[in-house]
C-alpha cells in the first residue's frame, strides 16, 4: 500500500491529529520515563486543586509539564532513530543520545524550579 498525502485542509489536519494522538498514546503506554512524568503530572494537578493555586500558577504548572513531556518525547524519538540506524554501541551515537538526554535534564530542572516556586510558599 502506497502512502498518499491528503491535500485537503480539514481532513489532512484530522489525520495529523490522529497520528499525533497515536504517538502520544504510544509514549504514555511504552516509555517508562513518560509514565513516571505523567504520574507526577497527575499528582501536581491534584496538588493544584488541593492548594487552590492561582490561574497564573496553573499556567506555569501546565507549561512545566508540557515542556518536560515534549522534550522527553523528542529524546525518545532521537534514541529510537539512533538505535535503528546503529543498534550496537557506537561512540558517536552515544554522544548524540547523551545530548538528547541532556535536553531532558534542562527541561526537568526548569520544571522543578517552576513547581518549587509555586508550592514552597504553600508549605511556609
Amino acid at each position: 500500500m502506497e502512502f498518499q498525502k491528503d491535500n485537503t485542509f480539514f481532513t489532512g489536519r484530522l489525520k495529523s491529529m490522529g497520528f499525533a494522538l497515536r504517538g502520544a498514546i504510544k509514549l504514555i503506554t511504552t516509555e517508562h520515563s513518560i509514565m513516571v512524568q505523567s504520574t507526577v503530572g497527575v499528582l501536581l494537578f491534584i496538588a493544584g486543586f488541593y492548594f487552590e493555586i492561582s490561574s497564573t500558577e496553573w499556567l506555569f504548572q501546565i507549561l512545566a509539564l508540557g515542556l518536560v513531556l515534549s522534550i522527553e518525547g523528542l529524546n525518545t524519538a532521537v534514541e529510537k532513530i539512533a538505535d535503528f540506524i546503529h543498534p550496537n554501541y557506537h561512540e558517536k551515537i552515544g554522544f548524540i543520545k547523551d545530548i538528547a538526554a541532556g535536553s531532558v535534564f534542562f527541561a526537568a530542572m526548569t520544571a522543578i524550579a517552576m513547581i518549587l516556586i509555586i508550592y514552597i510558599p504553600k508549605f511556609l
